[in-house]
Parts: C-alpha cells; sequence; structure tokens
C-alpha cells in the first residue's frame, strides 16, 4: 500500500498542507473535506480513485495543518481552493466535497470558470438567499455553536482518542481506516506525549457560526457579501447527494442546492449518514465514477 505524498503550498502565514494519491499527469480530481476532519479522512475513496485520477485533497484553513488565520467565512474557503488549483496549475479538475467542503468546491467553481469538468457534492451547507432571514442565530443554534467549546480536545495517546471515538454516534459507522486517519492526522503530540486536536474547540466553534448561520437562513455574509447566489453560475454538470440516515437539515440544504445550481442532478445514498464517505467508500467511488461516465 502507497502512502499518498505530502506536500504544502503557500508561505509559512497561509499554508495549506495537501496529500496526492497516484502519480502526475493523469486528469485531477480534488477532494474537500468537512467540518473538524483533515484531508486523511478521503484516504479509502482516494486510493481507488487515483487508479483513473491524480488524486488530491486539502486540509481546510482551521484543520489538521493547515494555517488557522480566524477567518472562517464560506468565500475564505473557496479562495484557498482557488488558490490550490493556481497553484499547482490544475485544469478539468473534478471535485468532490462534503458538507462544507461542498460549499467550497461550488464557490470555487463560481469563481474560476472553466476549470471543472464536474462537482459532486455531497450534502453541501448551503442557504438560498431569496429566503434569507434577519435576526441572526437563535438560541439553540447559538447554544450548539457554544457547545461545541466543551468538546474534549486532549487524549493521553491517539489510541485514547480512537477508543473514545469508536463509541461515539457520531462516528460508529466509519470505517476503522477512516477513522484511524482521522485519529492519527488530526492530532498533534505534545510534549508530555499526550495528544490535542488540531482543529481546537475554539477553532471548530468559530467555523461553524457561519455554517450555523447559513443553516438557518440568516447569513448575511461579510465585506464580499452573500456568496449563495452565484451558484446559478456554477458553469459545470453538479451531482448533489443526500444520505438516507442523514438528519433533515442536511436534505433540506441539499434541496435548496438543487434550486440554486442550474446543471443539476441528484443522488441518494441508502443505509448511510452524513459521512458516506467515510462509512461506505467502495459506495461512493462507484457513484463518483459513474457520474464521470
Amino acid at each position: 500500500m502507497i502512502n499518498p505524498h505530502r506536500f504544502s503550498i503557500g508561505p509559512a502565514d497561509a499554508e495549506i498542507a495537501m496529500l496526492q494519491w497516484g502519480e502526475s499527469g493523469k486528469p485531477p480530481a480534488l477532494l474537500v473535506h468537512g467540518t473538524g476532519f483533515v484531508a486523511d479522512v478521503w484516504d479509502e475513496v482516494a486510493r481507488d480513485l487515483a487508479s483513473t485520477y491524480t488524486v488530491y485533497a486539502l486540509d481546510r484553513r482551521g484543520h489538521g495543518a493547515s494555517h488557522k488565520p480566524g477567518a472562517y467565512h464560506f468565500f475564505d474557503y473557496a479562495e484557498d481552493v482557488c488558490r490550490v488549483i493556481d497553484t499547482l496549475e490544475l485544469r478539468d479538475v473534478y471535485g468532490i466535497g462534503h458538507s462544507a467542503g461542498a460549499t467550497d468546491l461550488l464557490l470555487a467553481a463560481q469563481l474560476l470558470p472553466g476549470h471543472f469538468t464536474r462537482l459532486f457534492v455531497m450534502e453541501p451547507t448551503v442557504m438560498d438567499p431569496r429566503s434569507a432571514r434577519a435576526g441572526g442565530l437563535d438560541e439553540d443554534s447559538l447554544a450548539r455553536v457554544e457547545g461545541t467549546l466543551r468538546r474534549r480536545a486532549e487524549f493521553d495517546s491517539t489510541d485514547a482518542a480512537f477508543e473514545r471515538y469508536r463509541t461515539a454516534p457520531a462516528f460508529a459507522d466509519w470505517t476503522e481506516t477512516s477513522l484511524r486517519a482521522y485519529v492519527r492526522h488530526g492530532f498533534t503530540t505534545l510534549d508530555d506525549g499526550r495528544v490535542r486536536l488540531r482543529c481546537t474547540p475554539e477553532i471548530e466553534s468559530a467555523i461553524l457560526r457561519p455554517i450555523y448561520e447559513a443553516m438557518t437562513q440568516v447569513y448575511v455574509g461579510d465585506a464580499r457579501g452573500n456568496p449563495f447566489g452565484a451558484f446559478a453560475e456554477i458553469d459545470c454538470p453538479v451531482r448533489v447527494t443526500t444520505a438516507e440516515k442523514s438528519g433533515p437539515i442536511y436534505k433540506e440544504m441539499a434541496s435548496r442546492a438543487v434550486t440554486l445550481i442550474p446543471h443539476v442532478s441528484t443522488l441518494v445514498f441508502e443505509d448511510a449518514g452524513h459521512c458516506v464517505a467515510q462509512e461506505a467508500p467502495a459506495a461512493v467511488v462507484k457513484a463518483v465514477r459513474e457520474f464521470a461516465e
């Protein structure tokens, strides 16, 4: 089994950590993970796709070995994806993304027209700007964002973290390979040998705020405005997928995406939850390949 090649792009204060599976020269596929995770959680999907594609994945800002600047709006992430594509001089990219990482790709396709051949997006984070509401986050959403601050950040070892996550409902259906990849690369080792989350509770809470604002239709953006209206400008075919066992809000956001994107089709993964690529990687590879055909 060949391990992915690790490298980074950008200056030290804006570094994006990257992985590459497979040899260069094949059509590029770019994989973007969801909130809280790292590029390595794609490993099972990427190894299979590497027979056909040069597969790249990045640690999104705030995650893994990438920079943690404190700015976590949707356009920030999309611009990072554009920076990866420009730096690596990628063209005719097959973009494959999950959750907020899927949103990164949708926005990047609008910012870089003509660079993507297609997008396969699993339960993207989307608001419909035509139905925006005023007033900011409600108490329940605010409590969920702030509740992230109470997440346990340190463990005695990666084995201890793995055992804890193995019994957590959110990770119950993950493959062992995916979960071990997350624990190995989503934590950093401290001087005393303990391990700490790289995407700390404080960072994850900051990342989640705009996401919850989009979920509840109150996101207003920053000085660059609200990005979601630009989905109408996406110029490549897009497949929006949902998962049978996922939560209602994910299906709702997927339906919003379908109404906003011009060249769109849909797919439902049966007997899978929100993190389908880590639960049923073979099913994701099959669907990704079928969409390419």
